[in-house]
């Protein structure tokens, strides 16, 4: 791999879109379109999970920041980054998914938006 390449550059996106469907697409959908309603707390305060697709703003966050969401939660995720007393559905999957797993849904996940936005997420990792 190039030294400017990416995280998510060269990724098994075979095996992170099946991961995705065993992992992720409870919650985030089959077709990455996220719960109804999404933008909007539910009566427990917490967000619905967000669609993967490109109506989303996944692509807008860096890898670092995904990884971290995927393997240690959302709360925990964001606490690092001074966002305090964030009431997050997303739960950690380190015990549940190894670095490179992450790294493969996440590979799938962008592989599935229009190149500018591909584009635009790989720049925001420097590349």
């Amino acid at each position: 791999m190039p030294a400017s390449a990416g995280p998510l550059d060269g990724r098994d996106i075979a095996t992170g879109k099946r991961l995705y469907g065993e992992t992720c697409a409870s919650c985030h959908g089959a077709q990455l379109e996220g719960q109804p309603n999404w933008r909007e707390p539910g009566a427990d305060g917490i967000l619905p999970a967000p669609p993967h697709d490109e109506s989303g703003h996944t692509w807008h966050h860096d890898t670092g920041l995904l990884f971290d969401y995927v393997k240690r939660g959302g709360a925990a995720a964001l606490a690092d980054r001074g966002v305090a007393d964030f009431a997050s559905g997303m739960p950690g999957f380190a015990g549940t998914l190894n670095d490179g797993e992450i790294l493969d849904i996440l590979g799938f996940i962008r592989s599935t938006w229009p190149d500018r936005m591909q584009a635009a997420q790989a720049a925001r990792d420097g590349n």
